[in-house]
């Protein structure tokens, strides 16, 4: 599933919390002359010659998708969830000139509870990565090039379209600048930022005189959705069984001990929800495609405790956490919690990129009070000089080292998959395969008889057929089902009522993956039940290049993914072409299909080297929009390479297939190709027959058979 190697911001928690705190809670005076949020960036915006971004309506318009007419600019023309929330901004208690809504929730999550999707509920766009930023008489939405297409079809007149990454289309925060008079104020909830995006979008809009508040105690978009807004998922846990995970919690538990004391910390804050579910081999169903359930975790050199709705531990995942000397708080505490552990001097562990800026802004402010003292005390002189985050060491605070900013503990630990999780992903890897060959065999079969189906039919058939595999718990993403020009949409997800038949005219896209008790699997595949023509074959031929440079890639120990992403598309740039979305993605085992830190993409910010046991996927593609779309995904596990050289006594890595599922022989321009790259696609061929044809019979194993012949036999 081709993902954008960034992480937004995100948060769920703390009603408890929240209501407990003075009604009308904005409190922007103290939290922000306490916690200066964030380094400063250089304000790019402005200048004459900008490229000026579209409206969706006019986008639409120049597309004749739609004739209907209205400014975006107008507050009187807008829908009426956004008149309410304009309405809410003039509250004495919100005040705000403007407001943002992020996709995430309070955990950073891709994929969140129905209850959290509030960007989605204001905008109508359904993508999973987007902001909108709604000011008092305009409204607009970023999004990166996955969504370009969906986007203008999902979004009304009301909103403007900025297409990011597209050259001249301004950040958030300069537009913001652009748009607002000096001297604003822009509303944030900090349950859904990081405290890390926070401090770079304060820092930002200051440029222009701007003020960030930290809108405590509600929602906005919360507070106009009211009582239609879908309640918080209570979904039971369950234990991750040692088998599967490989590594026991009391273990897991020691290592990040370890840590803590190599970095002179008490305790460690933990956000995200598959390092919890990791750390302590648990899943859940909280969240749709990932196996995760909302909590936090915060461990301490001798005790751990686990932050979550009571009703969701059954009596066997009780027992399991208190084997593993974890106890248990409610959800909403871990705010107080935090607090606690400030007002008793212990020095924290944050991953101030994860950890939301409501968390993070309470310890520090519990740590100033902690310093100041009780009340009484002369606190306006200190409050003026306490611009630590910017100007000095982010680790300290009132000349107090109280935290250490750091990478959680838990991301790298995750992501270098033990013996056991790899087992597991292989297992469920040719399982899926299986279940891969079964559904193609039959969509072959249905299309050549003419049989009318929808990209929706299709998606429910390939979920029928994985479901009849063992050990399968659910899909891993929406499964991308797109034909002919949907397939151009690079994240599109097809629906009963806008859908397409699929026939034999026009190319077949199919990104899709499942959930299994022992890992998770994410292929794409691209194929073409009639003749494709000379340009698709040609593009998907170059695509396939791309793929198999980077799979064959060699490359020494401590190298980043970004290093290696020029390989996948070396072939499409010698035409001129190239794809908007980064070429791998790491992906958990039994967890977010997903997963960090580790990322194969043009975006070299990434730094973070690819190891021994990671797995990240293999998904160049082309999307000629409104036309067709290619994509061929395989997932790689990193392998140590025994060379027969060493130069400075390093290793040298390599990538092992995981993915055993044909790529259509007949897309293949074979002229375009040379001999070693036709060698590595019969090669591949043959591995899949041999390691998936045992798992199958009758007419999925001939498919199987006819579609794994030698190349040059086609």
């Amino acid at each position: 599933m081709a993902i954008e190697a960034a992480r937004l911001s995100p948060s769920i928690a703390a009603a408890a919390f929240l209501a407990s705190r003075p009604p009308l809670a904005l409190r922007p005076f103290s939290l922000r002359r306490r916690f200066p949020l964030l380094r400063v960036l250089a304000n790019s915006s402005g200048g004459d010659g900008r490229v000026v971004a579209l409206s969706s309506s006019e986008l639409r318009k120049r597309r004749g998708l739609s004739s209907s007419s209205g400014a975006a600019d107008s507050a009187s023309d807008g829908d009426e969830k956004l008149r309410s929330l304009r309405r809410l901004f003039a509250r004495p208690d919100v005040a705000i000139d403007a407001y943002i809504v992020p996709s995430q929730d309070a955990h950073q999550s891709e994929f969140i509870a129905e209850c959290f999707t509030r960007r989605a509920y204001l905008t109508g766009f359904t993508g999973s990565a987007g902001t909108a930023v709604v000011t008092k008489n305009k409204a607009a939405l970023w999004t990166d090039g996955r969504y370009f297409l969906q986007a203008e079809k999902e979004l009304s007149h009301h909103w403007t379209l900025m297409r990011s990454g597209n050259h001249g289309v301004p950040t958030t925060s300069e537009w913001l600048n652009d748009v607002l008079p000096s001297g604003c104020r822009v509303g944030i909830d900090p349950f859904l930022f990081s405290f890390d995006a926070a401090e770079e979008l304060k820092d930002s809009i200051a440029n222009k005189n701007h003020e960030l508040v930290l809108v405590q105690g509600m929602n906005l978009v919360d507070e106009i959705w009211g009582d239609a807004r879908p309640n918080p998922p209570k979904e039971p846990t369950r234990v991750h069984d040692i088998k599967y995970a490989g590594i026991d919690v009391p273990s897991k538990l020691s290592f990040i001990r370890s840590q803590l004391a190599e970095n002179g910390c008490d305790a460690v804050v933990i956000s995200m929800l598959d390092e919890v579910a990791w750390l302590l081999n648990m899943r859940g169903s909280d969240v749709p495609h990932s196996p995760v359930f909302y909590s936090y975790l915060i461990v301490e050199v001798s005790t751990a405790t686990l932050f979550v709705d009571n009703s969701k531990v059954s009596k066997d995942v009780l027992e399991h956490l208190e084997q593993a000397g974890v106890k248990l708080k409610p959800y909403e505490a871990i705010i107080s919690e935090v607090e606690r552990l400030a007002e008793k001097g212990a020095k924290l562990w944050l991953d101030s990129s994860s950890v939301n800026a409501a968390i993070i802004t309470a310890f520090k402010s519990s740590c100033d009070m902690k310093k100041k003292g009780k009340a009484g005390e002369e606190v306006g002189e200190k409050e003026a000089s306490s611009n630590d985050r910017i100007t000095g060491d982010p680790s300290v605070h009132n000349g107090v080292i109280s935290a250490v900013y750091n990478v959680s503990p838990v991301a790298l630990a995750k992501s270098v998959k033990n013996d056991a999780e790899i087992e597991g992903m292989k297992n469920s890897h040719l399982r899926d395969a299986a279940a891969l060959a079964e559904f193609w065999c039959w969509l072959e079969e249905e299309i050549c008889k003419s049989v009318p189906l929808t990209e929706v039919q299709i998606a429910e058939k390939l979920l029928e057929f994985r479901q009849k595999q063992d050990g399968f718990i659910e899909t891993s993403f929406d499964t991308i089902s797109g034909y002919g020009a949907n397939g151009a949409i690079i994240h599109y997800r097809p629906t009963p009522e806008s859908c397409s038949s699929v026939g034999s005219d026009n190319l077949f896209l199919l990104d899709s993956g499942a959930q299994y008790i022992d890992g998770t699997t994410d292929i794409t595949r691209t194929v073409h039940f009639g003749e494709a023509s000379p340009r698709q074959k040609e593009c998907f031929t170059r695509v396939l290049q791309g793929h198999i440079a980077l799979d064959q890639a060699v490359f020494p120990e401590r190298t980043p993914g970004f290093v290696l992403d020029v390989l996948a598309r070396s072939s499409l740039w010698k035409i001129g072409l190239d794809y908007r979305h980064g070429t791998g993605h790491g992906v958990g085992a039994a967890l977010n299909v997903h997963e960090g830190p580790q990322s194969i993409s043009y975006r070299y910010g990434n730094l973070t080297a690819l190891q021994k046991g990671m797995i990240v996927s293999n998904e160049p593609g082309y999307y000629e929009d409104n036309s067709f779309g290619i994509r061929i995904e395989n997932l790689l596990l990193v392998k140590e390479l025994n060379l027969a050289n060493s130069f400075g006594g390093i290793s040298y890595l390599g990538f092992e297939k995981l993915t055993f599922v044909p790529i259509q022989s007949k897309l293949i321009e074979s002229s375009l190709m040379s001999p070693s790259e036709i060698n590595w696609v019969n090669d591949y061929h043959e591995e899949v027959w041999e390691k998936v044809s045992p798992l199958l019979s009758g007419h999925s194993r001939d498919w199987l058979w006819k579609n794994t012949r030698p190349l040059l036999d086609v």
